[in-house]
């Protein structure tokens, strides 16, 4: 059974009843005795996430933080980061978004033998891309993540644009119990069949936000990075107008938030612009909206009574693309992926006019199986599968995938960003570069990429317990 959890999450954001008190969240940054060294030590901790009178939490972290600490390098530098393992279980660590070599992925088994209790294990690749990345285990990641190993890896442009602040947010969401403990029901099978393990705190870097000082004339680099199990934040910023620039890590032409809600599933990330034009003394809260009848505030943004300036800056917002190859759809070979499976699945796989005969068992069948979620009709048990396709090397590919479920699936590729271009049949308007989709119920979207980065990846939903529950997959690239 689901634990009965009384805590709900309340307006501001945390456990019913608290009083906020705070309001530094800053990053600690990840200090290298040699410029591109870094050390990460996986083990169990303690952080206050949820405020007075809340004590603190046993958690499981890299650096004694949660989040881990930010590793920031400029763009072509080469990274060589040790891992140690300090936990009571095998690690990895994945870093997520980043096209390192196959044997740098972080993949139990199928790219590296797993970390074991004590043991270390030294990842080494070049930032090629400039943007917004973040690192978290791939062993068990449905809890590992869960209690709070995952952490920010920032790489900067070259010319970056100009700004007079930039932050980092790294959002999650934890399900505590009264006591601020983190819920053990890791692998609960209603999360793992419906929408995921979803929390009833919410934390900006690691902890309830109150808010954060902001000044008129101001601009403000925010990049945001989800990094929960599987909460959607769709977040509403009121009277500014964030400018999007960047998502996933991929320069995008700077646009408006579509709906004036910026959407992010898990492992998605992006980059704003904000400039901050409301009067001095206001107050602006960010609001999610995901659930329409749970809206919640985030934060709140509170403009100082003296201005920055007077006027918006007039500064360029545009990102130097990175170097992307660019997929000839014209010639691009074509692939059909179906995703079906979760609670209401067969319901939805016969309204779409599909026939799986996995698909079309009833759920409590599939308790009995070993899958809950398929992708092209097979159910992942770990990570040693035979690729679901292999892809010609430096080969343009467009994958065409249907979401025949009823939840939202977030699908990330390893070792690749793709371009997005098209949903149910309409073409993209910025044919964005990203490496996670969000794909909402009954979806059908069209992804295209240049294979160009040899070896077995992995191509999963980011939501931690459908992956468990076999929303998993391997890409061959040879």
């Amino acid at each position: 059974m689901r634990s009965a959890l009384s805590p709900t999450l309340s307006r501001r954001g945390f456990l019913a009843g608290s009083a906020a008190s705070g309001t530094a969240f800053a990053l600690r940054p990840a200090w290298a005795d040699t410029p591109g060294i870094f050390t990460l030590r996986a083990a169990p901790g303690r952080a206050r996430l949820a405020p007075y009178p809340w004590g603190e939490s046993d958690i499981w972290c890299y650096g004694g933080t949660v989040p881990g600490p930010e590793i920031r390098v400029r763009q072509g530098a080469r990274l060589r980061i040790v891992v140690d393992n300090a936990l009571a279980e095998d690690t990895t660590v994945h870093w997520h978004g980043l096209r390192v070599p196959n044997a740098m992925d972080g993949v139990p088994h199928l790219t590296q033998p797993p970390i074991v209790p004590g043991e270390s294990f030294v990842y080494e690749f070049d930032a090629v891309d400039a943007g917004t990345f973040w690192y978290h285990p791939h062993q068990r990641s449905f809890e590992q993540v869960g209690r709070g190993l995952y952490g920010p890896l920032i790489v900067e442009e070259a010319t970056p644009p100009r700004v007079d602040r930039e932050l980092v947010w790294v959002l999650d969401d934890w399900r505590l119990t009264q006591d601020a403990s983190i819920a053990a029901d890791f692998g609960d099978f209603h999360d793992m069949s419906h929408g995921g393990r979803l929390g009833n705190t919410v934390t900006i870097n690691g902890r309830v936000p109150d808010a954060v000082a902001v000044r008129a004339g101001e601009r403000i680099r925010l990049r945001l990075i989800n990094s929960a199990n599987a909460r959607i934040f769709a977040l509403d910023f009121g009277n500014l107008a964030p400018q999007v620039i960047a998502l996933d890590g991929q320069p995008v032409a700077p646009h408006s938030v579509p709906g004036g809600r910026l959407v992010l599933g898990p492992a998605m990330r992006a980059d704003l612009m904000i400039d901050v034009t409301t009067e001095p003394g206001a107050t602006v809260s960010v609001i999610d909206r995901f659930f329409a009848k749970d809206a919640y505030a985030l934060v709140d943004l509170t403009v100082a009574e003296t201005p920055l300036r007077d006027a918006q800056p007039d500064w360029s917002m545009d990102l130097a693309p990175n170097h992307l190859p660019e997929p000839n759809i014209g010639r691009a070979h074509r692939h059909e992926v179906t995703f079906t499976g979760g609670m209401m699945g067969g319901m939805v796989e016969r309204k779409m006019g599909l026939s799986n005969g996995r698909g079309m068992r009833g759920m409590m069948n599939r308790m009995h199986d070993s899958g809950i979620w398929f992708v092209n009709g097979v159910a992942a048990e770990g990570h040693i599968l035979d690729p679901m396709l292999t892809l010609e090397r430096d080969a343009s590919h467009v994958i065409a995938m249907t979401n025949a479920t009823a939840f939202h699936h977030p699908i990330h590729l390893h070792g690749h960003s793709f371009r997005v271009l098209s949903r149910d049949g309409t073409p993209t308007a910025h044919r964005e570069w990203q490496d996670t989709v969000l794909m909402a119920p009954r979806e059908r979207v069209e992804i295209a990429f240049v294979a160009d980065n040899p070896g077995d990846w992995m191509f999963h939903c980011h939501i931690l317990e459908h992956q468990a529950g076999g929303m998993m997959g391997v890409i061959r690239v040879a």
